[in-house]
C-alpha cells in the first residue's frame, strides 16, 4: 500500500493521540511551520520533540506486522515469479490473455521487492528518512504506478475476454499477441504519467519548533503541498483508477455471463435435436468449455482483486474527506490502516495461488519449473498430449458432461480460433 508514515498523508500505526499530535494532523498546510512556542518544548530533548510531534519511531504494531508481511512476501514473490518464468519460457503459454497476466505478475513483483522492504523499514524507523528526495520521489511514483497499472491490467484484461466471447469474429483480429504488447505498453506509460501529481506533492521535510529550530534527524518523505490540493487528487484518482474500472469490469463479465447462458442453452437444444456425435461438434463443446473455464478463473481474479484493493482505496478516501481528527478517531483509523495494508499485499500473493487452483496448464507448468524438468521431456508429458490430440482425434470414452475425459479441466487460456491451433502446434 501507500506507505505515508506521517499525518499529512496516512496515519501512522500506533500514533500518538495527544492534542499536540492531532493538530499536527489537522493543519490544512503540510509545509506551514508551527506558529507559538510552546513553553514546555524549551525543555524537552530532540527525542523528545520528536516523539511529541512525529510520533513514536517504530511502530507498536511492527512484529505482528512484520510476520504476516513476510509470509505474503514469500508465497507472492515465488507464485509472481514462476507466473513470469513459465509464460516466458513456453511458447504455448504467450497467449494475449496470458501477456496481461504477465504484467500483473510484474507489477505485483514491485509492490512485493521494492514497496514492501521500504514499508517495513519505515515502520522500524520511521525518521530519518535516509533515502532524500530522489528516494521520497521514487516511493511515491512506484506505489501511485503499480497501483495504477494493476487496475489497468485487470481492466484490459476483462475486455479482452468480452471481445473473445461476445465477439469471436473481431477476436481473431484485436486478441493477437502483438495488440495486448501495444495495450501493455500503453497501460503503464498511463500509469506512469498519471502518477506525476501525487509524486509532485510530495518531499523531504525537517520537523520545525518554535523556540528550538530545526530538530535533528527528523527528516520524513511527507505531503509538502496544501492538503487541499491532494485530497483533491486522491479522490478523482479513486474515481478513476477504481470505481469507473471496476464499474465498467462488472458490466463486461455481466454481458460475457449472459453471453455464455445463451450458448449453453444452444447448445442443450442442439444436442437434444441433432444428437452432436460428429468430431467437429466435439471439437465446438472443447472449445467452448474452455473458453468458460478461462473466463470463470479471471472472474474470480476480478473479484478477488476488488475485495483486496477495496480497503486500500477506503484508507485513502476517509483520510482525504475527514478534515478534523480526534483522539479516538486516530487509534480507530490506524486499525483500518493495517487492515488494508495487509490486504493490499495479500492481492499480489492471490494471483498465482488463483491460477494453481483453477488452471490445469498452469499448475502442471508450475510442477514442471520447480521441479527443473528437463526441456526435452516436456513434450512427452500428459498435458501436451491432451494439447496435441484434443483437436484431431475424438475419443469414445466420455465424461459426465458428455465431452470426451481428456479435456475435462484442461484450460487453454486466451487461445482463441486460429490463434489456438497456432500455439497448440507451435509447443516445443
Amino acid at each position: 500500500m501507500y506507505p505515508s508514515r506521517n499525518c499529512s498523508d496516512l496515519p501512522h500505526p500506533g500514533l500518538p493521540t495527544q492534542p499536540d499530535y492531532q493538530a499536527l494532523c489537522n493543519r490544512s498546510q503540510p509545509d506551514s511551520v508551527l506558529s507559538h512556542v510552546d513553553p514546555k518544548d524549551l525543555n524537552l530533548t530532540v527525542e523528545q520533540l520528536r516523539d511529541k510531534y512525529l510520533g513514536p519511531r517504530r511502530s507498536s504494531f511492527f512484529l505482528p506486522v512484520c510476520a504476516t508481511y513476510l509470509l505474503i512476501f514469500v508465497v507472492g514473490a515465488v507464485g509472481n515469479a514462476l507466473t513470469c518464468l513459465v509464460i516466458a519460457r513456453h511458447r504455448v503459454m504467450r497467449t494475449p490473455t496470458n501477456y496481461y497476466l504477465f504484467s500483473l505478475a510484474v507489477s505485483d513483483l514491485l509492490v512485493l521487492l521494492l514497496g514492501m522492504p521500504l514499508e517495513l523499514y519505515e515502520m522500524w524507523s520511521n525518521y530519518p528518512f535516509l533515502l532524500g528526495a530522489g528516494g521520497c520521489y521514487f516511493k511515491t511514483l512506484l506505489f501511485e504506478a503499480v497501483c495504477f497499472a494493476s487496475i489497468l491490467n485487470v481492466t484490459a484484461l476483462s475486455v479482452e475476454r468480452y471481445i473473445a466471447v461476445v465477439h469471436p469474429l473481431k477476436a481473431k483480429y484485436v486478441v493477437t499477441r502483438r495488440h495486448a504488447k501495444r495495450v501493455i505498453a500503453a497501460v503503464w506509460a498511463l500509469a506512469g504519467l498519471c502518477s506525476v501529481p501525487n509524486t509532485s506533492l510530495h518531499g523531504v521535510q525537517m520537523l520545525y519548533v518554535p523556540g528550538r529550530g530545526v530538530v535533528p534527524d527528523s527528516a520524513i518523505c511527507t505531503l509538502v503541498k496544501p492538503r487541499l490540493i491532494y485530497n483533491l487528487v486522491i479522490q478523482i484518482t479513486t474515481i478513476l483508477f477504481f470505481f469507473l474500472p471496476m464499474g465498467t469490469i462488472s458490466v463486461l463479465y455481466l454481458l460475457i455471463g449472459l453471453q455464455l447462458k445463451r450458448e449453453k442453452m444452444l447448445e442443450g437444444l442442439e444436442a437434444r435435436v441433432g444428437g452432436g456425435c460428429d468430431s467437429r461438434h466435439i471439437r465446438l463443446q472443447q472449445k467452448t468449455l474452455r473458453r468458460r473455464q478461462v473466463t470463470k478463473m479471471l472472474f474470480v481474479l476480478v473479484v478477488v482483486f476488488g475485495i483486496c484493493w477495496a480497503p486500500f482505496h477506503t484508507d485513502r478516501l476517509v483520510w482525504s474527506f475527514i478534515s478534523h481528527w480526534t483522539g479516538p478517531m486516530l487509534h480507530m483509523f490506524q486499525y483500518v490502516h493495517i487492515t488494508s495494508g495487509v490486504f493490499f499485499y495479500l492481492s499480489s500473493a492471490a494471483n498465482p495461488i488463483l491460477y494453481n487452483l483453477m488452471s490445469t496448464r498452469f499448475r502442471e507448468m508450475f510442477k514442471e519449473v520447480m521441479c527443473r524438468r528437463r526441456r526435452g521431456s516436456r513434450k512427452y508429458s500428459p498435458s501436451v498430449t491432451r494439447t496435441t490430440t484434443r483437436s484431431t482425434v475424438c475419443e469414445l470414452l466420455p465424461a459426465g458432461n458428455g465431452l470426451p475425459l481428456s479435456n475435462v479441466g484442461e484450460e487453454d487460456l486466451g487461445a482463441e480460433g486460429e490463434d489456438a491451433m497456432k500455439h497448440e502446434s507451435s509447443f516445443p
